[in-house]
């Protein structure tokens, strides 16, 4: 039984993959799920779960609805996960000999394995994914960042990097991809930074090409083609959506 780190998922009607993810948190004492208003089968399938424990708060944004989520571990140690992944056994093991008494200043560093469809994916920018995902509270926590939030390191972190891994099933089917790319450049709409469309078809071509074939996406077959294409979509929605806005205003 994994007793001094707490597991700690955010979830919006995650019911497509939360409950693989909370088998392979079996082990832990304490799993704490924070729900933003989920209106879909996600809570009923976690209450079935003797160590969740179900918190509901509204989203603010990744970065601070993830550290309201922290608070709510009854842990300083935290392994922050998302309602798609997975602890792999070799890492759950791992974490059954964590002790409280660590040095807090390490922050733990898991590689996490990006999954489409079933698949394992290490092109297109899906390999080599390292993240801070286990730390001390009193030491580290999430940025404010609405999207793309990560663990804020000071001067005196310590990282460090272990050898087991997080299996993140990213994508079950490839409407998702449209899902994703919808909710993440509403998020990014508020900031309203945008350029003109030469520009921003440009940058949406460039990040498909970077993807595509400088991060080999063509090695992946038409699952890297389907990354690479979300990724220049992503790009030109992100600015595209500011700038339709600002110039179908009403004219005064």
């Amino acid at each position: 039984m994994i007793e001094h780190v707490s597991a700690v998922i955010i979830v919006k009607n995650g019911e497509d993959t939360i409950r693989e993810t909370l088998e392979s948190l079996k082990r832990f004492r304490e799993v704490v799920l924070y729900d933003n208003g989920s209106n879909d089968e996600t809570l009923a399938i976690a209450s079935a779960y003797p160590n969740v424990v179900i918190f509901e708060g509204e989203f603010q944004g990744f970065g601070k609805t993830k550290q309201a989520a922290v608070k709510c571990a009854s842990n300083d140690w935290v392994l922050s996960l998302d309602a798609d992944e997975m602890v792999t056994p070799e890492l759950a093991s791992y974490l059954e000999t964590w002790l409280p008494n660590q040095d807090p200043t390490i922050a733990i560093k898991i590689l996490r394995k990006n999954f489409l469809m079933g698949e394992y994916v290490k092109y297109a920018g899906w390999g080599g994914d390292w993240l801070v995902r286990l730390f001390n509270r009193e030491a580290h926590n999430f940025n404010d960042n609405d999207v793309h939030e990560s663990i804020a390191l000071h001067s005196g972190s310590f990282v460090k990097k272990i050898p087991y891994s997080i299996n993140h099933n990213a994508v079950q089917h490839l409407g998702q991809f449209l899902v994703k790319v919808d909710r993440y450049t509403e998020i990014n709409r508020q900031s309203g930074k945008s350029y003109p469309p030469s520009i921003i078809l440009i940058k949406a071509i460039w990040r498909f090409l970077e993807s595509y074939v400088l991060k080999g996406g063509f090695l992946a077959g038409w699952r890297g083609l389907a990354i690479s294409w979300s990724n220049a979509n992503g790009v030109f929605y992100k600015y595209m959506k500011p700038y339709a806005d600002k110039h179908s205003e009403p004219k005064s």
